[in-house]
This record gives structure tokens, C-alpha cells and sequence, in this order.
């Protein structure tokens, strides 16, 4: 199958591509390359190959997930610049209706 150019052209105002006639000329020429590529891919015998969605099976890389224990509040609290009984203190960022 040839695309002609006046079917890359169609394709193009489809795709909302403003192509020159010399970029509609190139881009067939390439696109016929493309498709006659897939076209050979055509002619293997695939009968005896698995369909399959990647190369290399996958594995999980994961960890075991389970809970260990937390650090200290105290720990914790004391690296921060500000605490106070047990939260960090931190500057306003959002100013309220009233501007406090």
C-alpha cells in the first residue's frame, strides 16, 4: 500500500499541520519507507511465538513491606528550629480575610 499526496495532505489538514508541498512531497516518501518496513514484518512466521507485552519477564524489586518501629517525638522535636509540646511551630504562609 503507496499513500499518495494527496492523502498525506488530507491527513495533514486532520492533524491541523500546515505542510508546504515540499514538506507533503517528503513526509510521503517517508511515510511509504515506514510502511513498507511494517510490511516486512508481515512476512515472518510468528505461529510459534508467544504474544507477550515486554522482552524481559518482570519482577517485583520491592521490599518486604512491614512496620517498624518510628523515632522518638522527643528525638524528632528536638531538631526542629521551633516546637512546642509536641508539634513544629512554622511561620504563616496564608494570610486570613482579617490579615492576621
Amino acid at each position: 500500500m503507496k499513500l499518495s499526496v494527496e492523502e498525506v495532505s488530507n491527513v495533514a489538514v486532520l492533524a491541523r499541520l500546515a505542510l508546504c508541498e515540499e514538506e507533503k512531497q517528503r513526509l510521503t516518501g517517508h511515510l511509504n519507507e515506514i510502511i513498507e518496513h511494517f510490511s516486512r514484518l508481515q512476512d515472518l512466521d510468528t505461529a510459534d511465538v508467544e504474544p507477550t507485552d515486554r522482552v524481559l519477564p518482570v519482577v517485583n524489586v520491592y521490599r518486604e513491606d512491614g512496620a517498624r518501629p518510628g523515632l522518638p517525638r522527643e528525638a524528632v522535636l528536638a531538631g526542629a528550629p521551633e516546637a512546642s509540646d509536641c508539634a513544629f511551630i512554622v511561620p504563616r504562609v496564608v494570610d486570613t480575610a482579617d490579615g492576621k
